[in-house]
């Protein structure tokens, strides 16, 4: 029992890993589909996703929920509204990284953790802990520091992290699995992007299918692009701890930040190595709270379940028995989910 719990945690971590290293390497792929412009391909994106999360979720027999979801107009409305937010995240980023941004868009999921943080005072009016305050303050002054170093705001980053910080807000009240999430999202999406894409090839401006056929079953492939690694991650999401995924995270705007660094050969001139180290200040501040608060919940749990009467599990409101206060929700680029079953 105890080896198959080992193999079922390892797996899990490995489907982490493919999962945000795909995420990752998204800047990779979007270059590929010039010189389609970034508005048509967020629009191909849109249909192609919704066909290859559809073909998924007819294998998978997973169709129950829309009854369900068809008789609350909350949820719809707020699911609209969600798709709203992350065709602006995906369309920004797929734009930053075509436009020579791929650094600042890793920024802005760097930033995020903060946002959400912030959100979570502000909006949820939740309680920081100490580490918390400080690396909220110092995420604060690595953002002006950044400031002065691009001669402007990082609007790039700030408009990723903010949308997509919002669009969890919503996920956490739709509260659908990451697949089914995407199938809803793209299926509001799907006639806004339809339109636009007639319009577009009636008016002789679309690039879709006038290139090489290589091309287009590139763009065509943006949808299983998109799916894949949601599906990992949810294979992932089942079998560890949220505390790993928390951490397995920081991998997607890692491998975009080398990407533009290396590959893209963006310049890092010394204030923007700056304000980044000052964000990865940030970000280790939030790591080593989340993970010693983590490591004290596990250790109260298992004096209690010591000296309570045998039978219990977990207690409620816990990930795994690790309770609450751990390290923040995972988030991730292009197309990933949050903890609570969110697309990017």
């Amino acid at each position: 029992m105890a080896a198959e719990y080992r193999n079922e945690q390892q797996a899990g971590f490995w489907y982490g890993v493919t999962a945000y290293s795909l995420w990752g390497l998204f800047p990779l792929y979007w270059p590929l589909l010039e010189p389609m412009g970034a508005t048509e391909i967020l629009a191909h994106r849109m249909v192609w996703s919704l066909v290859a999360v559809g073909l998924i979720l007819t294998v998978l027999r997973r169709w129950s929920w829309i009854g369900e979801l068809l008789r609350q107009p909350r949820r719809l409305a707020l699911i609209a509204l969600a798709a709203a937010l992350i065709s602006v995240n995906w369309g920004l980023y797929i734009w930053g990284v075509n436009s020579g941004h791929v650094v600042e868009a890793s920024l802005g999921y760097f930033i995020n953790p903060l946002v959400s943080i912030g959100f979570g005072v502000l909006l949820l009016h939740e309680r920081l802990r100490p580490a918390q305050w400080v690396a909220v303050g110092v995420g604060t002054v690595a953002v002006l520091v950044l400031t002065i170093g691009y001669g402007r705001l990082p609007w790039i980053a700030l408009t990723l992290a903010f949308s997509f910080g919002i669009y969890g807000l919503i996920k956490k009240q739709v509260r659908l699995g990451g697949l089914e999430s995407l199938a809803a999202e793209t299926a509001m999406q799907f006639l806004p992007a339809t339109a636009f894409i007639i319009v577009l090839t009636a008016r002789g401006d679309a690039v879709f299918g006038t290139e090489s056929t290589g091309h287009t079953l590139l763009v065509v492939a943006s949808g299983v692009i998109t799916a894949v690694p949601l599906v990992c991650f949810g294979m992932a999401a089942v079998r560890v701890k949220l505390s790993v995924l928390g951490l397995l995270q920081y991998l997607a705007p890692i491998f975009q930040f080398l990407l533009g660094i290396i590959h893209f050969h963006e310049e890092m001139p010394p204030e923007r190595w700056a304000g980044f180290v000052l964000v990865w200040l940030a970000l280790s501040l939030i790591v080593w709270d989340g993970l010693r608060t983590a490591h004290r919940n596990r250790r109260r749990l298992a004096a209690q379940g010591a000296s309570a009467p045998s039978g219990g599990g977990p207690a409620a409101g816990t990930v795994d028995g690790e309770g609450s206060g751990g390290t923040p929700a995972p988030a991730a680029p292009g197309g990933a989910p949050t903890a609570s079953g969110g697309t990017s």
